[in-house]
């Protein structure tokens, strides 16, 4: 079983909020100037939470103004959105097996859930879906895994060491959670390239090299009947917001 939308309490307080937060709004930009957002008739946001408490949780309908358009997937009970967002519409599913038909939503849009969505393969057939039921546009983020700082633990440096050491040593630490790979599976540029190459084969794409930035960013954008364009970009920089 997938864990697609883990509710994320850190333990950094305010200024690992105020950071997430100024991730996002940058997230939102970005996005809004690779697609064009108001010009769209259909969005899919993979992985929607249910959580309504943090002020931060689902970012993206808070901030996109035509929430008719806008579909949002879980496999979270997240129907109290199309409440809040008048004309939304929810759907619990799976994300790597999503009830759509293939190209049924101009955009695709998902923040910061592929690291949860467990290992190499359930990540690879993650993008795939995500590739199958967009029709013009793909936009993908997830923290980078070179960050000094890792924000689902707020601990510095030990996801630098090879997987199965930093998943033992978060064990240590009682972190049972987070060491598990089900449930956190970071991902470095390099790696979130070689899986958009591997479940999407067209060329080989490439990235700006930037280390030390919070997240990543994958947008593609559709030519005739394949994804002719595909970029990986660090959002921010230098880790400093």
């Amino acid at each position: 079983m997938t864990n697609e939308a883990v509710m994320i309490r850190t333990k950094g307080g305010s200024f690992a909020d105020r950071a997430i937060e100024r991730t996002r709004e940058k997230m939102y930009q970005r996005l809004a100037a690779f697609a064009p957002l108001d010009e769209l008739e259909s969005v899919l946001d993979v992985g929607v939470t249910a959580d309504q408490e943090l002020d931060s949780s689902n970012f993206f309908e808070n901030r996109y103004p035509h929430s008719d358009r806008l579909t949002a997937l879980s496999d979270q009970d997240a129907s109290w959105l199309s409440e809040r967002h008048r004309g939304m519409k929810f759907v619990q599913a799976s994300a790597l097996d999503m009830p759509f038909a293939d190209q049924s939503f101009d955009l695709v849009f998902s923040n910061a859930v592929i690291e949860h969505v467990g290992n190499s393969d359930h990540q690879r057939r993650f993008l795939s879906e995500c590739f199958r039921v967009a029709k013009r546009f793909v936009f993908i983020t997830t923290p980078n895994r070179y960050h000094p700082i890792e924000f689902h633990t707020v601990l510095p440096l030990i996801h630098w060491l090879p997987k199965r050491a930093h998943r033992a040593v978060l064990k240590r630490l009682k972190m049972e959670f987070f060491a598990k790979e089900e449930n956190l599976n970071l991902l470095s540029k390099g790696e979130l390239i070689e899986l958009a190459n591997q479940a999407n084969a067209v060329n080989k794409t490439s990235a700006h090299d930037d280390l030390l930035s919070l997240s990543l960013s994958l947008s593609l954008s559709r030519r005739r009947s394949f994804w002719a364009s595909r970029r990986i970009c660090c959002s921010l920089g230098r880790g400093k917001r």
